[in-house]
């Protein structure tokens, strides 16, 4: 029998976490983070809503005329990643950055809140899932959005316990399931679009888990045939009214089949990848836009081996772990994991090769390598995790300290809040000048949260070019004529003459004029 000390260590341990989330939160709020691509692109589109723009509209400079505007309705990206923000935003008037830290610090509570009620409902005892959460606190993932906003990472942090937490709450057919059905979908989605693999994944196991002790084929098929109007419903409205109204990342165009090492190796090291915050670590095995750390043939043998040692913790925790509730949902969301990444890696789909995407795998795996851990009589096993938890979380503390640092006192800051690494103080104090002064200016920028700062004019973002210049100019030509142009690129632009080429791609101005402010970035104007 548990004693009243033991069953109060959890809770200690959960309050804990939720006092330390605050104070993250607290401090995040007085030098807020900068921010990934995908939510910049989100944040756009609420400073076109902010303006006056209809919902979910990216309003920007027509490449056909420049003096016009075009409109275009994002669906690369799910809404949540800008509204919940845009929503605190209203609520506390807030800046920005400011709106993003309240959301971060509220998706965290969330997220500890609903994994540690997931971990107890599968049957887990109460201190395995506090430890389990803890473990989740002090990975690299979990501080990532206190350094970089990164949107619907963090929604879906929030959201996935609790969906998961739903799925097991229903045995037998009923209206509170259906409706359940039908609205978390949306809500799914609203939060992160991969969501809806996710979703698809927690209907199996609720189908399932409902059908579970029925000894024939019937009552399963009539289960699944109650259950397929909501779910079908759900995803046809989400696609008809959202995704179908633009390009997304499985309407991109593919170059074929690509069978490599990486190709299943990947999906199948997801556990220890995402779980183990190998991949952030690694600063990304496959995907690493900063360099890689291990050389190509050294990062297929340690794919192999994490999928190899991922494969067997996977047996280990489908064979030992008593919990049934548990093992369907490792086998089912390890499974189609596998299924559903290496067929979009085989056909080259726009998907990553990101621990990230995989993040849910790596969470569900946490409370069952615990139990295992308690189970153990070798307590070199206990002493190695600790080791390795210990490691993992200075580590992780380490490199925000770091970042936080230097978002604080070294990069730029404008009048959104946000912390801006891609441009320094002088430049951009002298671009929001000019944007206060002029009401008919075009400026340009090559990252797409600079735009954020610009509060009185229009502005265009392009994508980088690399020194190899292999671009389609088309796609960077913006004809016509609109008031004074502004283009802010790295220094190391006029190497290959690549700013030379940016310059050309706007034919209705000439005559730049070059002001360098620091030795790091370069203004050319055109009047």
């Amino acid at each position: 029998m548990i004693s009243k000390q033991q069953a109060l260590i959890p809770r200690i341990i959960i309050f804990l976490l939720a006092i330390w989330t605050i104070v993250l939160g607290i401090i995040s709020y007085m030098a807020p983070p900068s921010i990934f691509p995908d939510p910049s692109w989100g944040f756009q589109v609420m400073r076109c809503m902010e303006k006056g723009g209809g919902f979910n509209l990216l309003i920007s400079p027509s490449q056909e005329n420049v003096a016009k505007n075009t409109a275009e309705f994002l669906t690369w990206w799910s809404p949540g990643q800008y509204l919940a923000p845009y929503f605190f935003k209203n609520l506390f008037g807030t800046n920005t950055g400011q709106a993003a830290v309240i959301t971060i610090t509220v998706c965290q509570l969330l997220g500890i809140g609903g994994f540690y009620a997931l971990f107890k409902k599968v049957g887990f005892t109460r201190l395995v899932s506090a430890i389990s959460v803890a473990f989740i606190v002090g990975q690299q993932f979990f501080y990532i959005p206190y350094s970089f906003y990164n949107g619907g990472e963090v929604l879906l942090f929030a959201y996935a316990g609790w969906f998961l937490y739903g799925c097991l709450s229903f045995r037998k057919i009923s209206i509170p399931m259906l409706l359940f059905i039908l609205l978390s979908g949306w809500a799914g989605f609203f939060c992160k679009s991969s969501m809806m693999w996710i979703y698809a994944s927690g209907l199996l196991c609720l189908w399932i888990r409902v059908s579970y002790y029925e000894k024939s084929w019937w009552p399963w098929i009539k289960n699944g045939l109650w259950m397929a109007p909501p779910a079908l419903l759900s995803v046809a409205s989400i696609y008809f009214f959202y995704l179908s109204k633009g390009q997304n990342p499985t309407s991109s165009d593919h170059t074929g089949l690509r069978l490599a090492w990486e190709t299943l190796s990947f999906p199948l090291a997801s556990p220890l990848l995402s779980g183990f915050s190998v991949d952030e670590i690694t600063h990304g095995l496959i995907y690493h836009p900063d360099g890689p750390m291990f050389s190509p043939v050294w990062t297929i043998i340690i794919l192999l081996l994490l999928a190899v040692l991922s494969i067997t913790l996977i047996m280990a925790v489908v064979k030992r772990v008593p919990m049934r509730d548990y093992k369907i949902l490792m086998l089912v969301f390890y499974g189609v994991s596998v299924l559903f990444f290496g067929y979009a890696f085989l056909r080259q789909l726009a998907i990553s090769y990101e621990g990230r995407h995989f993040r849910i795998v790596g969470l569900l795996i946490i409370p069952g390598a615990i139990y295992l851990l308690s189970q153990t009589r070798f307590i070199v096993y206990k002493v190695a995790f600790g080791l390795l938890w210990a490691g993992i979380t200075v580590f992780s503390l380490m490199k925000l300290k770091n970042e936080y640092e230097y978002d604080r006192d070294e990069a730029a800051h404008g009048t959104s809040g946000l912390t801006q690494q891609f441009i320094d103080q002088p430049t951009l104090n002298y671009i929001m000048q000019q944007d206060k002064q002029q009401h008919n200016a075009l400026f340009v920028f090559i990252s797409a949260d600079l735009g954020l700062e610009i509060e009185h004019n229009r502005f265009i973002t392009l994508e980088p070019i690399g020194k190899d210049i292999k671009i389609d100019f088309e796609d960077y030509t913006h004809a016509g004529h609109a008031g004074p142009l502004y283009i802010v690129l790295p220094s190391d632009y006029e190497e290959h003459g690549r700013d030379k080429l940016i310059m050309r791609c706007f034919p209705g101005y000439k005559n730049f004029k070059t002001l360098t402010l620091t030795e790091d970035y370069t203004v050319y104007s055109a009047e």
